[in-house]
């Protein structure tokens, strides 16, 4: 018997971790707060490095910040951000640590104001994803004014580590647009979820 070959994004290498995570997670609407959260988490410490490296540690990741729970990160002391530092397990990058602190507060803040950070961010977007059209990885961009506009929001709000690439990548990763190229398999899957 032969064996179905399916064409995928050109971007995932051979790693396993990351064939599964382009197969089971990239570019699904995420609606849970916990879980932006996360992915906002991740996406600042992944920048200037691979998302590999990210997703190798993320189990550490969620062990060493409570789960990603922002209101624990949000309580995080002087102490805390130290042992953070010593921790193997994760991207020991002081700026980026602290500014989990910081993003945690903004976060709550967030949602004080709009009920939950869900519906603050899929706003930007009139609760639909963004269903984009592109053939190849070369057309993929790094950010758009979108993602512009919401970098500059959340600056304004008091987070750190959301440059435009950095919120570009997070809403590709949280579904709030379709970046899958129209010849991989998930394209379609992504599509029918909406």
């Amino acid at each position: 018997m032969d064996k179905k070959i399916r064409t995928t994004c050109q971007w995932p290498t051979d790693d396993p971790l990351i064939v599964k995570y382009h197969d089971k997670e990239w570019g699904v609407p995420v609606h849970n707060d916990r879980k932006l959260f996360e992915f906002l988490l991740l996406e600042g410490f992944q920048a200037g490095l691979s998302w590999i490296t990210v997703l190798k540690k993320r189990e550490n990741f969620r062990k060493a910040f409570d789960n990603f729970d922002f209101n624990k990160v949000a309580c995080y002391n002087k102490r805390k951000i130290n042992s953070l530092m010593k921790d193997a397990g994760i991207i020991r990058n002081k700026l980026k640590i602290e500014s989990t602190v910081t993003n945690a507060k903004a976060f709550i803040e967030v949602r004080k104001q709009f009920g939950t950070f869900n519906k603050y961010i899929w706003d930007f977007v009139n609760d639909k994803p963004i269903i984009n059209n592109h053939k190849n990885l070369s057309d993929l961009p790094v950010s758009t004014k979108l993602s512009d506009l919401i970098s500059k929001d959340l600056k304004k709000r008091g987070f750190k580590f959301v440059g435009t690439t950095i919120i570009y990548a997070h809403m590709q990763a949280t579904g709030m647009v379709n970046d899958h190229t129209t010849n991989c398999f998930r394209y379609k899957h992504i599509i029918n979820l909406i």
